[in-house]
């Protein structure tokens, strides 16, 4: 590439956003803001729960309070730049924000899927060697099982982000998107960008494919051991201790697979709708996906739902008596 255009990316870049759609962006300020508050307000109970309710000291409560404290980390990262970007008109970022929004958002994207291998993991003993779980499944075990996903994922993401910010960027430093998406931040590159395509390859199969094919072959023996079960109720009630692991799997690799699997529009007329399509999708995938989590594990869970009923009128009864929390 001519290097002639090289610039330096001191002076940060700009986020184009939905700059050319000025009505989109206060409708969606609104509903994103809405929805941010939900996802912490909704996560955040489910972390208190999770660590003030003894009945839910837990290995799949454990991950699960990694989960949402995970989520709040995924959006914090992104949404509030998003938000702001909707309401300035000049959406600049410096480089060194771009740096932590881009490390942060690839660190919990892998962490998340690596921690979701885990969580079904906890559920195949739980169900298909229920009498060996509490050995197989102790706190010396699923400790450094959280720990190890997020270790992972931190590692992706430092690997992944040194090498972008390595390369020299050209032109007016312009990235057409919402955040520092490293695909639309490596399109600026001046240099050849193999290496990190490769790299992100790599990254993809290990973070992406092996989690879904563990997952996947983890939930075959769970429900061939479900159908073993000789009475309907029996089968009912080992199913519904995973219904809401599975649901936010398919949830988030599903978002993950329409948001990258659909066709792309060969008509020059369209490019600009699938372009707005397109980001659109990664917005909502963004904030999607961390809002619904607690919301299927309290519909789903019946052991969620009770320690949020007794947390809220503990709350409640906090306020009303000037109580300190007890569940």
């Amino acid at each position: 590439m001519d290097r002639s255009n090289q610039t330096s990316p001191g002076a940060g870049f700009i986020l184009l956003g939905l700059s050319a759609h000025p009505r989109l962006e206060k409708m969606f300020f609104v509903l994103i803001l809405l929805m941010y508050l939900v996802i912490l307000l909704g996560n955040g109970v489910l972390i208190l729960v999770t660590v003030l309710d003894s009945r839910l000291h837990t290995p799949m409560y454990f991950f699960l309070g990694n989960l949402s404290f995970l989520d709040i980390c995924y959006t914090t990262s992104s949404v509030p730049l998003i938000l702001d970007s909707f309401l300035t008109p000049r959406k600049t970022i410096p480089f060194s924000a771009c740096v932590v929004q881009m490390f942060l958002s690839f660190a919990m994207g892998a962490t998340e899927c690596v921690l979701l291998g885990m969580m079904a993991f906890d559920r195949y003993v739980a169900i298909c060697n229920p009498l060996r779980y509490p050995v197989v499944m102790s706190k010396a075990a699923y400790v450094p099982m959280a720990v190890s996903s997020w270790a992972a994922g931190i590692t992706n993401s430092v690997v992944q982000t040194s090498q972008a910010m390595r390369l020299p960027f050209c032109g007016d430093n312009v990235i057409n998107h919402f955040t520092c998406e490293i695909l639309a931040v490596l399109k600026l590159a001046c240099a050849d960008i193999s290496i990190n395509v490769i790299s992100m390859v790599v990254a993809n199969v290990i973070f992406l494919g092996v989690p879904v094919m563990f997952i996947f072959v983890s939930y075959v023996f769970i429900i061939v051991t479900i159908l073993r079960i000789p009475s309907a109720e029996g089968r009912k009630k080992a199913f519904s201790t995973c219904s809401a692991h599975l649901t936010v799997v398919v949830v988030f690799y599903g978002t993950i697979l329409f948001m990258y699997g659909k066709p792309k529009s060969k008509d020059p007329l369209g490019a600009d709708k699938q372009d707005l399509s397109d980001k659109l999708t990664s917005l909502f995938y963004g904030v999607v996906t961390p809002m619904l989590n607690p919301i299927i594990y309290s519909l789903r869970n019946k052991d969620v739902k009770t320690a949020v009923r007794n947390l809220l009128m503990e709350l409640l009864s906090m306020t009303l008596e000037g109580r300190s929390l007890h569940i």
